[in-house]
Order: C-alpha cells, then sequence, then structure tokens
C-alpha cells in the first residue's frame, strides 16, 4: 500500500534524474565559457559576482549586463562598460598610443576572446561596448557563424575591418561605431546578403566607397560619418530599403548624390559637396530630416523642402544657395528646426516659419533677408556673390566636356604624330635600301650565288 502511494514520487525522481545531467551538463559548459569571458575582460564590474554556481540564465537584464537564453542555450550577450571611447585628438594619429595610455586591458588577446565566444554556438545577439578592447578585429570573429547582430562600439579595436566578416552570412547588423579602424571600406561587407544596419561611424577610414555598395538591397540604415572617406558617392538609388544614410563629416563631393525617394533621414553635413541640390529630392515625402549644412551647394534654394510633409529638421546653412524667399510660402505645419543661415538668400521671410516655430528653433542670419534682425547682409552682396556661384557651376558643367575634348585632341595628335612618324621611317628605310643596291659590288652577289651552290650541294651529299 505504501508503495502504491509512492509510486507517483518515485516516478518524478526518476524523471529528474533522466534529465539533470544533460541539463547540468549543457549548462556547465556554458558557465565555464561565460566565467572564461569574464577572466578575459578583466573581471569588470557587472560581471564580478559570477561564480560556477551563478544560474546565467536567470540574472536580471540590467543596463550594464543581459543574457537571454533559449533552450538552455544562450542566444544574446550583451556587455556595456564604463571605459570611455578613442578621444577625437586621437585621429591625428591612430597608431601612436598604449594600452596604459587609456587603462585598456594590457593583457586582452582579441583572438583568444573570440575563439572563446566562439564557444557559444547560438549565439545571434553580441554586444560588447566601452569595455576598453583594443587590437586588430581577428579573424575569428567569423567563427561566431550563428550570429546576427555585432556590436562592438566604443572600444580601441584598429587597423583594417577583417576581410573574414563576410563569412557571418546570417548578420543583419554591424555597429562598429567609435573604435580605430582604418583602411578603407572592405567590399566584403556588400557581400553580406540580409545586413539591414551598417554603422561604421568614428572611426578613421578613408579612401573611396565601393561601387558594389549598391548592391545592398536590404539595407535600411548607413552610417558612415566621421571618417576620412572621399569622392563620389555611389548610385544608392536602388536601394528602396534604405531609410537613414548619415555620411556627415568625410570629404564627399562634388556632386550630390544619388538617392531612392524613401528616406526618412538624411545628412551630409561638413563635406566637398558643391553641386547644384536636385529637384528630385522633392519628392521624398517621408523625409523627415535633411542636413546638407557646411558645404558648397550652389543653385537655387527648394522652397519645396519647407512643405514636405515629413519634414521635422531642415538644416541648409553655411552654404552658397540663392533664391528669393516670400511671405506666403507654404511650410510643414511639423517643422521644428530650420537653419538657413550663412546663404545668398533674399527676400522677406515666409510667415509660416515665423508662426511656426515660435517654440522651435528658426536661424536665418547671414543672408540678405529685408528682415533687420539675426546680422543680414547687404542685398549687394548677395547678387555679387550670387554671379560667382552661378558662374562657378557653369563651369563646373563645361569642364567635364572640355576634359574630354582635351583628352581626345590629345589622343588625336599621338596617333597623327605616330602615323607621320611610321611614313617618315618608311621613306628613310627605301631610300636605304636603295642606295644599298647602288652601291654594292658585283663579285658580292658572284659570293652569294657561290654561298647558295655550296649550301645545295651539301644538303644533297648529305
Amino acid at each position: 500500500m505504501m508503495m502504491t502511494k509512492m509510486a507517483p514520487f518515485l516516478i518524478w525522481v526518476i524523471i529528474a534524474l533522466f534529465y539533470l545531467p544533460s541539463t547540468q551538463q549543457l549548462q556547465s559548459s556554458q558557465s565555464q565559457t561565460l566565467l572564461r569571458i569574464k577572466g578575459l575582460l578583466g573581471l569588470p564590474q557587472a560581471l564580478q559576482p559570477w561564480n560556477i554556481s551563478t544560474d546565467f540564465c536567470s540574472i536580471e537584464p540590467s543596463q550594464t549586463l543581459t543574457i537571454v537564453c533559449y533552450e538552455d542555450s544562450i542566444t544574446q550577450l550583451h556587455i556595456t562598460g564604463n571605459r570611455d571611447p578613442p578621444p577625437p585628438a586621437l585621429k591625428s594619429n591612430s597608431t601612436n598610443f598604449t594600452a596604459s595610455d587609456f587603462k585598456l586591458l594590457r593583457s586582452f588577446s582579441a583572438p583568444s576572446f573570440f575563439t572563446t565566444l566562439a564557444r557559444l554556438p547560438n549565439l545571434k545577439v553580441l554586444t560588447l561596448t566601452s569595455l576598453g578592447l583594443w587590437g586588430p578585429l581577428p579573424a575569428q570573429v567569423a567563427h561566431l557563424s550563428s550570429l546576427e547582430i555585432l556590436n562592438i562600439s566604443s572600444n580601441f579595436f584598429y587597423g583594417r575591418i577583417p576581410e573574414e566578416i563576410s563569412l557571418l552570412k546570417n548578420l543583419q547588423t554591424v555597429i562598429l561605431d567609435s573604435n580605430m579602424f582604418s583602411g578603407a571600406v572592405p567590399e566584403s561587407l556588400t557581400m553580406l546578403p540580409v545586413l539591414a544596419v551598417l554603422s561604421l561611424r568614428n572611426n578613421f577610414l578613408n579612401g573611396s566607397l565601393p561601387s558594389s555598395l549598391s548592391s545592398l538591397e536590404n539595407v535600411r540604415i548607413l552610417d558612415l560619418s566621421s571618417n576620412f572617406l572621399y569622392g563620389k558617392v555611389p548610385d544608392l538609388s536602388s536601394l528602396t530599403n534604405l531609410q537613414v544614410l548619415n555620411l556627415a563629416d568625410n570629404y564627399f563631393g562634388p556632386q550630390f548624390p544619388e538617392i531612392g525617394n524613401e528616406l526618412v533621414v538624411l545628412v551630409l553635413r561638413n563635406n566637398k559637396f558643391a553641386s547644384g541640390i536636385p529637384s528630385s529630392i522633392s519628392s521624398c515625402y517621408q523625409l523627415q530630416t535633411l542636413d546638407i549644412s557646411s558645404n558648397r551647394f550652389g543653385g537655387p534654394f527648394l522652397p519645396d523642402l519647407l512643405s514636405l510633409p515629413a519634414m521635422r529638421h531642415l538644416n541648409i546653412s553655411g552654404n552658397r544657395l540663392t533664391g528669393i524667399l516670400a511671405e506666403n510660402m507654404s511650410c510643414n505645419s511639423r517643422l521644428e528646426n530650420v537653419d538657413l543661415s550663412s546663404n545668398l538668400l533674399t527676400g522677406s521671410l515666409p510667415s509660416c516659419l515665423v508662426s511656426n516655430l515660435q517654440n522651435g528653433v528658426f536661424f536665418y542670419g547671414r543672408n540678405c533677408l529685408s528682415s533687420e534682425s539675426q546680422n543680414q547682409h547687404p542685398y549687394a552682396f548677395c547678387r555679387t556673390e550670387a554671379l560667382a556661384v552661378g558662374l562657378s557651376l557653369a563651369n563646373k558643367k563645361k569642364e567635364a566636356p572640355r576634359k574630354m575634348e582635351i583628352a581626345l585632341g590629345i589622343l588625336g595628335g599621338l596617333l597623327l604624330a605616330i602615323a607621320l612618324s611610321t611614313v617618315l621611317l618608311c621613306v628613310l628605310l627605301r631610300r636605304s635600301r636603295t642606295r644599298s643596291a647602288v652601291m654594292k659590288p658585283p663579285r658580292r652577289l658572284v659570293a652569294e650565288t657561290v654561298t647558295a651552290d655550296l649550301s645545295s650541294k651539301l644538303l644533297t651529299n648529305a
């Protein structure tokens, strides 16, 4: 009778004993990996309570540490430290520093660290920010085969972005902000088939952008700001999913980028753009933020930008845009910040800007507007400068055909010179042969005949 009553209890004990060893083994393996990571990171404060008995999957998420598990396997690891990223002053010499200068982890080994992380086979999301990690990003990052999101921003990784990162075919988000990566933006990044977010801002990247950037058909956010990139921006008009494009604080130019009309945020601030603003941008009905400040844009300002239905932040300051503003211009009621300062605008302030932005920010100084506020230039100043800008833009439009004409002229001249040289050489050779025939003595012909006869005889006898 007693055995009958205990039967259900014994069954539960047997079931527990059956499952317990495999669960403990899995947890032990992953626990050992996390404890190893703790040691490699130099015992950061958020990880100090960890020990062999810690139930990692039950740790309460916080701003500094979050661990997510699925079926007893770690799928997400987020660790945030308190070490500052590289200061902007370091951009003048990105290699002249030591670990002790910024209290970095002297014994940190990036290859060992990423090899250890690879022991978490189902890791999909990895965030390691402000931890003082340093060194080249190793090829071992490709061992994280399940990775979908990689965020190692605000550290001290330097050198080139490894080509092996293209082996992570599941990567959807790559954030390498505020490190010291140098070299060109690798073409291998454009080989990630499902990449939706690529952010490389605030590094030391240089060179021109790969044309294959236009093949990132799934990309939604592209942030390459605060680097040393230059040249023409590839044609991005085919990227129909692109919503955020930030190229600020580089050396791009001179032509306005070719973009699609699905953009929500476009930031081109502080570059070398010197063309006009294309009228097609007035068709970007989802555009909320447009910042083209601190460039050399010329030509007419597009009043339609003020009335785009989603526009909230518009900054065209520090350019050479011309045009006449009028009081009866229409504006979007959602506008919050508008900066038209330091251009060549004339006319009157649109009343919609004055009334709608009473609680927002509206700058329009250093133009030639009829307003007496915010330090306006005389009308003649803007007129003279506008003429100069118009001539400059016209010359730039003619410059390309003129360069082609010059190149074709040079090529034609070279071909003509080669042809004349060939004709002259043929004439000289013909004269030389004629002179040789006249001057040759008869016995030379006899000798050649004798030699030919002797050769024939030798062949016959052989």
